[in-house]
């Protein structure tokens, strides 16, 4: 008996060392220092955010009107294969190793690729196809609290505190005062438009705590580098059966599809390795700042300032204020 508790504890000292050294390695990466998290942090936000006009724009350069919907899925999918190639390639240099998934990991993969890379990205290329970048991008803010609110209420992995359901509130009262200018803004459909925004960031949410659940014994390099190549795939192929082709190409819109898959890579990347070395609350805190990188690039690269009003400020405001409350609130580690 008395060997037995010996033993016991004899392996919680060991399985102690082996977690404070691997606290010590974390703590002492590059991607750990407050002025690197600051930089990397911002550097993803604001990739995300020039997304929002880069996809209308390679919609102009392409030729793709807003009602090809089997075009807008082919464009995404040949962006999707391209960023995963890249985040594979970026992960192995970080690395310095190859990347391959693991047999057991493809179905990981695959399910987190329907949600993440087919599901979110379906409803958004549709979407921004009938309406502006700048209502797009405060839309989309949204999806701070809808994955919030799937993680809290659905997969029980955080505690729905009154400071977030405040932020929840106010930042849907954003999203709820930009829909009261009706089609301004670049006009389009608020079903097909605003609507199908909404339903991608359902998507996002679902896909965020797949990809926390899965990363606790997965690359997260390689889930989402491959799950890219995989939706990707999926979508290319989903486009091409519907009837979608690419009739017109140019050089700057082959510029702008490899940017979009820069994006995905690189901000996708830089990001996992921050919250991989580093409190999810110390990193997710930036999240306010994709929308507000969103409406910005749109105003510099689209013909939508005319339309800019106070109360898309006043939304944007309020978006901004609800993420940070959301990401302020100090949440209880459990041992």
């Amino acid at each position: 008996m008395n060997n037995s508790k010996d033993n016991n504890i004899e392996n919680k000292k060991i399985n102690n060392n082996t977690t404070n050294i691997d606290t010590e390695k974390s703590s002492s990466s590059i991607f750990s220092k407050t002025v690197f998290v600051w930089i990397g942090a911002l550097i993803s936000c604001l990739l995300w955010g020039s997304a929002f006009p880069m996809i209308k724009l390679g919609y102009k350069e392409f030729d793709i009107s807003s009602d090809e919907m089997a075009a807008q899925i082919l464009f995404a999918g040949i962006r999707f294969v391209l960023a995963g190639i890249l985040a594979v390639l970026l992960g192995c240099i970080f690395q310095k190793k190859l990347l391959f998934p693991k047999k057991g990991s493809i179905p990981l993969i695959l399910k987190l690729s329907c949600f993440q890379t087919v599901g979110q990205y379906f409803f958004f290329y549709v979407g921004l196809a009938h309406t502006s970048g700048v209502r797009a991008s405060i839309v989309q803010g949204t999806n701070v609290f809808i994955a919030l609110i799937v993680a809290c209420l659905i997969f029980k992995q955080e505690t729905l505190s009154t400071k977030k359901i405040i932020g929840c509130i106010i930042g849907f009262a954003g999203v709820v005062l930009v829909n009261l200018t009706g089609n301004s803004l670049g006009g389009g459909s608020i079903l097909l438009g605003d609507c199908f925004i909404i339903l991608s960031t359902v998507a996002y949410a679902f896909s965020s705590v797949l990809l926390k659940e899965y990363t606790k014994k997965e690359d997260p390099v390689i889930l989402s580098g491959y799950q890219f190549i995989a939706g990707g795939l999926i979508m290319i192929i989903a486009g091409l059966v519907m009837g979608g082709r690419i009739q017109q190409v140019t050089t700057k819109g082959i510029v702008d599809l490899i940017y979009l898959a820069f994006v995905s890579a690189a901000a996708y990347t830089l990001w996992g390795l921050l919250i991989k070395h580093n409190p999810v609350s110390k990193v997710a805190v930036f999240g306010f700042m994709t929308p507000v990188f969103g409406v910005i690039t749109s105003l510099l690269l689209l013909d939508e300032s005319s339309g800019f009003s106070l109360i898309h400020l006043v939304s944007l405001i309020l978006v901004c204020i609800g993420i940070y409350i959301v990401n302020s609130s100090k949440e209880k580690t459990t041992s």
